[in-house]
């Protein structure tokens, strides 16, 4: 006779529940002061909770539980952090304990098995990339080399947005500029990193086609990134690939992998005719042949991928952000240029020379950077020992992330948190308040390329074009559900070519 499927899966399903609920209570007994937070539910704790966006769902419970609360995923404590003090705390008196990464199925199939430098643990691995990291991949000698190519960059995008005007012939133009940005970043990084761009008038279907395969591919991992997979916290759901995430994941690692392969060879049989010598691939490739051991071709396809996953997306919506709030703000944009012309003048173009003459341009990308954080919950750490943290118990093993966008809008630490006002960063101090980029050891390497990279561009547009918005109705500042903090919606606005434009590009 044969058993009920339903039946089958139960008394499969029953043991499990029982040891987890078990598991979950005693733990829930042995350890004394934890943070506050709900009640959690047998075996799967509180993923109910998790509800998208979870930077705003964790900001909802911080004004019940208080600016540090503990949820359980699964057996599996996490602790949420919302406050300065705290946040502090974590990576100043305990920066080297909570300087490790948790395990999750994005780090063993998309991070090569937990190897890369912002998915390996704390530790003589970790040391050696970081090192390779400051010293040739984002040192200041090398992000100043690079500095044609974001101009080169950034003036075909200027070129594009005047073009499309003239084929118009209307004062002032629509143009679409989230996937302008996203190109222009795109190819900024991949230029840097193997010297090959990716989007524009000169490149063939194949390039194409790969740009866009790759780009949907980090879609789909923006989508399924962060904590919210329950199979990482309750691993018998691992047995029946719950919601296909692995299978999921094993197909986005081959792509990039495929993807990365590509890049190397191209960089090698480069290299090899003594071409395309001022990439990262190409550097990375040099000291392979010093140092094989250590430069391998695994570590080399995870330090590229590491800067096209957080160089990208994240610097491309810093920039749409900013300009949603310029065009918001028509009274910002206005003095932004007004900076500009004292300082740049109207008869050339500014560069990146000048950026630190321009104060109230950073503090619009600062205030934009508060408002809109690229990760709102940072990348999550996890404790070697045990801690306390503001008072309260952290034991070994726990989950700790800290929700940055509850803290920017936190009405205790900013004055009038939630509204748009670059003028709160000329008061000294204020821009340390911002934890967008992380703090301590495992801080984001990336911040003044990130910094130099925005500023450029944003600077640029206020200088070349005038903006306006589509309609009388604000910019729709909604968000998806993402790892980033992505618009919602393609950014479109109106913009008209200044009289700079013409006379710096007269062959338009």
């Amino acid at each position: 006779m044969e058993m009920e499927p339903s039946l089958f899966y139960s008394l499969i399903l029953f043991p499990v529940f029982l040891y987890t609920t078990f598991k979950l209570l005693s733990k829930s007994r042995r350890l004394r002061n934890l943070p506050p937070g709900p009640t959690p539910l047998p075996t799967i704790g509180n993923l109910h909770h998790l509800k998208p966006p979870l930077h705003r769902a964790f900001h909802r419970m911080s004004q019940t539980y208080g600016p540090i609360f503990s949820l359980w995923f699964g057996s599996r404590l996490a602790v949420v952090v919302s406050s300065p003090s705290a946040f502090q705390e974590c990576f100043t008196k305990n920066d080297i304990v909570l300087a490790n990464r948790p395990r999750s199925l994005s780090g063993k199939y998309i991070f090569y098995n937990y190897t890369t430098v912002g998915s390996c643990s704390y530790g003589d691995h970790w040391r050696n990339l970081r090192r390779i990291t400051s010293l040739d991949v984002l040192s200041t000698q090398r992000t100043h080399s690079f500095a044609g190519i974001r101009k080169d960059e950034t003036d075909r995008s200027l070129k594009l947005m005047t073009k499309l005007g003239k084929e118009t012939g209307s004062e002032f133009s629509e143009v679409e500029l989230s996937s302008i940005f996203h190109n222009m970043t795109y190819n900024n990084m991949m230029r840097m990193i193997s010297g090959k761009r990716y989007y524009g008038d000169d490149h063939d279907m194949k390039d194409l086609n790969e740009a866009k395969e790759f780009r949907d591919t980090v879609t789909e991992l923006l989508q399924m990134a962060g904590v919210s997979n329950k199979a990482d916290y309750i691993p018998f759901l691992r047995w029946f690939d719950f919601g296909n995430s692995q299978k999921k994941l094993k197909n986005i690692s081959n792509r990039f992998d495929d993807f990365l392969n590509k890049l190397i060879h191209e960089n090698r049989t480069r290299k090899q005719h003594q071409e395309g010598e001022n990439s990262m691939i190409h550097h990375l490739l040099n000291l392979q042949e010093s140092d094989p051991y250590y430069y391998t071709d695994q570590i080399i396809k995870g330090l590229a991928l590491a800067m096209l996953f957080a160089g990208t997306d994240s610097s491309a919506v810093t920039l749409e952000w900013s300009l949603c709030n310029l065009l918001n703000h028509p009274e910002v944009l206005n003095k932004a240029r007004e900076e500009i012309e004292t300082q740049i003048g109207e008869e050339r173009l500014l560069s990146e020379s000048d950026l630190p003459k321009l104060p109230y341009l950073r503090n619009i990308i600062l205030e934009s950077l508060r408002l809109y954080t690229p990760a709102p919950l940072l990348i999550p750490h996890v404790s070697s020992q045990d801690i306390t943290i503001g008072g309260f118990n952290v034991p070994k093993n726990t989950i700790v992330m800290i929700n940055a966008w509850g803290m920017h809008r936190d009405p205790t630490v900013w004055s009038d948190a939630t509204c748009f006002n670059p003028e709160r960063f000329e008061k000294e101090g204020e821009e340390k308040k911002l934890v967008a980029f992380g703090l301590g050891r495992r801080a984001c390497p990336g911040e003044a390329m990130a910094m130099h990279g925005v500023g450029f561009t944003l600077g640029l547009l206020i200088q070349c074009f005038d903006w306006k918005r589509v309609s009388e109705e604000p910019i729709d500042m909604r968000e998806r559900n993402w790892f980033t903090l992505s618009r919602l919606t393609p950014l479109k606005a109106m913009c008209k070519p200044r009289p700079i434009v013409n006379k710096v590009f007269s062959n338009i």
